[in-house]
Parts: C-alpha cells; sequence; structure tokens
C-alpha cells in the first residue's frame, strides 16, 4: 500500500474504492459549483506571518467545544449516507473520532441508526437534526438521541429544500444502489466496497424509515427531503425545539449577521458558519470569508464555528485566526473512510493534527488559543504586495 502522506493521497483511494455515484454525491456541488470551489480557494487566499526563536515546547492544540474536550478545534460533521461511503460506515467513523479524541455527529440521514451507532461505540456521540413537517417524528428523533445519551444536538437549519445537484440527479442517487447495468459495472469494478456491503445489515437510511408514508421510495434522498422537510420553519418552532433538548444546542447553516444574533437569542452554545459545503445556494458567500463578520457581530457571546473548504491542519489554524473557535469536516472524512474504514479516518485526524502543530509552531504558538488574526495576511487586491 502506498503512504498515506496527505489527505490527497486518501482522497485518490477513495475514488478507487468507492462507487461513482456516492463519489458524486460527496464531491459535487449545487448548479454550477461556483461557492463549492471558492469555499476552497478563498482559504488559500490567507498566508501565515511565520516568526522564529520562540520557545516551542510543549505544543497542544486541545480546546473545549461547547464545554465538550477535543484534542483539536475539530469536529466530525454530519454527513448523509456515510454507510454508503462504507458498508457501517457511521460506526467506524464514530470509533475513530471516539480514540482520537474528537466529536463525531451523527446525520439524521445516516445509514446506520442512532441505536445502532450507540451500541457500537463507548464514547458519547453529537446527533444532527433536520426538522420535518411531521413534528411528532421530529419530537422523537430528539427524545432518541437523548436515550442514546448524545453529547449535543446539532441542529441544521439551511436544508429545507434541496440544492440542484446536478450530479445526483444524473446519477440517480439512491441507498442502497439501484441494480441498474451501469451500476452493476460500476459496483463489479469496486469488489472490496461490493463485499463489504453485502455482509452488513445498514444499507437504508436507518432514522428515517416510515416516517413519510406518502413517499414510495424511502431510498431516495431527494424525493423524501422534497415530501419530508419543512418548509416553513421559523425561528419560533426553532425555539420549541431548544426547550426539548437540555444539552449543548449548536446550530449550522449560519451565513448571516443577523441569523448569528437569533442563534445568541437562543442560548445556543456554538453556530456553525456553513453553506453546506457548496451543496445548497450556489454563488453564496464562502464560509471563511464569512466568518470574521459573524465573530465581529456575536463577540463572546457563543462559538462561532465553520465548515465548507477545510482541507488540512493548516486550514484550522486559518480558521482559527479568521475568528472560528473550531471546524467541522465533512469531505475529508469521506475521503479516510472510503479509502481506508475506520483506519482512513484515524489518518486524515493524525494528518491533520500534525499539519495543525507544525504549522501553528511556525507562526510561533504553543497553544491554539495563541492564534489570532495578527497571524495572517488576508489576500486584499492587486499591486506589488496584495497581502494586507
Amino acid at each position: 500500500m502506498s503512504i498515506i502522506c496527505e489527505l490527497a493521497d486518501l482522497q485518490k483511494l477513495y475514488h478507487r474504492r468507492v462507487p461513482k455515484m456516492f463519489q458524486g454525491y460527496c464531491e459535487s456541488g449545487s448548479w454550477s459549483q461556483q461557492t463549492l470551489a471558492e469555499n476552497m480557494s478563498d482559504f488559500q487566499a490567507i498566508r501565515f506571518r511565520q516568526r522564529v526563536a520562540r520557545d516551542l515546547e510543549p505544543r497542544t492544540l486541545q480546546t473545549t467545544l461547547a464545554g465538550i474536550k477535543s484534542k483539536m478545534p475539530l469536529a466530525l460533521a454530519p454527513v448523509g449516507l456515510l454507510g454508503m461511503q462504507h458498508a457501517d460506515g457511521e460506526i467506524h467513523a464514530a470509533r475513530a473520532a471516539e480514540k482520537f479524541g474528537v466529536p463525531f455527529t451523527l446525520s439524521t440521514m445516516s445509514i446506520c441508526s442512532i441505536e445502532t451507532v450507540a451500541k457500537a461505540t463507548q464514547a458519547p456521540f453529537w446527533f444532527q437534526l433536520y426538522v420535518q413537517k411531521d413534528r411528532a417524528f421530529t419530537k422523537q428523533l430528539v427524545e432518541r438521541a437523548k436515550a442514546a445519551e448524545c453529547s449535543a444536538l446539532v441542529l441544521t437549519l439551511d436544508l429545507q429544500m434541496i440544492g440542484k445537484r446536478h450530479a445526483d440527479y444524473r446519477n440517480g442517487m439512491t441507498a442502497p444502489p439501484r441494480l441498474t447495468l451501469p451500476n452493476i459495472i460500476d459496483i463489479a469494478r469496486r469488489p472490496r466496497w461490493a463485499l463489504n456491503m453485502l455482509a452488513t445489515k445498514n444499507r437504508e437510511f436507518g432514522n428515517i424509515q416510515g416516517s413519510a408514508a406518502a413517499v414510495e421510495d424511502m431510498n431516495d434522498l431527494m424525493k423524501w427531503v422534497g415530501a419530508s422537510f419543512d418548509t416553513q420553519l421559523n425561528w419560533d418552532d426553532i425555539k420549541r425545539f431548544r426547550d426539548l433538548w437540555d444539552g449543548p444546542l449548536i446550530i449550522k447553516g449560519i451565513m448571516e449577521s443577523s441569523d448569528a444574533q437569533e442563534c445568541v437569542k437562543l442560548g445556543a452554545e456554538a453556530l456553525v458558519v456553513s453553506n453546506h459545503g457548496g451543496r445548497q445556494l450556489d454563488g453564496a458567500r464562502s464560509a471563511i470569508s464569512v466568518v470574521p463578520e459573524i465573530a465581529a457581530a456575536v463577540g463572546n457571546d457563543i462559538e462561532v464555528w465553520m465548515d465548507g473548504g477545510v482541507r488540512s491542519g493548516q486550514d484550522i489554524i486559518r480558521a482559527r485566526g479568521m475568528g472560528a473557535t473550531a471546524v467541522m469536516v465533512g469531505r475529508p472524512l469521506v475521503y479516510g473512510l472510503g479509502a481506508l474504514g475506520e483506519a482512513g479516518v484515524t489518518r486524515m485526524l493524525e494528518l491533520f493534527h500534525e499539519e495543525a502543530e507544525l504549522t501553528m509552531a511556525f507562526i510561533g504558538h504553543r497553544e491554539i488559543a495563541q492564534v489570532s488574526r495578527e497571524d495572517l495576511l488576508v489576500r486584499s487586491g492587486g499591486g506589488d504586495n496584495p497581502f494586507g
């Protein structure tokens, strides 16, 4: 096996091992994918100030996220269909996070159910909630998360309807995949994936089966979302769900200061600046470009996290310097999982930790709390020195 020394190595292996349908679900954005691209390119417009002759021992990235200890300022983001990227994928990812010492977030749209993951793990994980038209079922999901002793609720607000995702339409993306001739040929070329999937019983949406009676095909994500997700959701509704949950609340999908202020009013412990990885509103601003604005608007009233475009440990340091407390990562999680299962997720986390710690040292710090805007230069335009 080739040496895994950067995320790109895991990504290449992921592409070899996972069917194209699920690669497309992971890698693509919506519409023309402008926001997807800028999520990454705007990180690259941020430069570091290198400092020397500093005492750099000992070093630590350890922090707390919504009051929960974490080995570094990173949590594994909720990713739908994770169990289609690798058999029992949610279990593998949760175990890797547990052993490494960072939070794992289980998606409402997971293949393995809340109860299945809880039974297979020791440490509490987080649960991500989508509010649906069927409020009784949504409440039931919260109660199931409580019963499983999930340690935080991540309420995602930017998917009341699904974005125009051309790749998923072209691929006819379902879970499990329909046995069309192109799919059969593609799967046959990936025997490791196929054999692992045949060996598990977890091949459908574990949390939602039977929750939308009007949908004939419960395995079709787009049809289920269209029939089930609540397009009338408002802040008053969200307050009622805040009242149902007595643990840490994290609100995800915030891109405007006015919405960030609503999170503060609700008493949420954290918000996540996020455009859903460029998979919802194309043409929205990149997540990293919005962080300073929202961090300034809320001050110390709430933790400001971000996701979208994070592809290395260096990006963790960039995000911290721009005002984010932490990052969440989705696609890097998928690359590691699809490539090598639990070992791949662990390797991804190791890489991000190593890269973040080294970068922190090069800019002259021993502790992650010391990183600030003074450590960065951000591209401001043309001229001899575009970084100001």
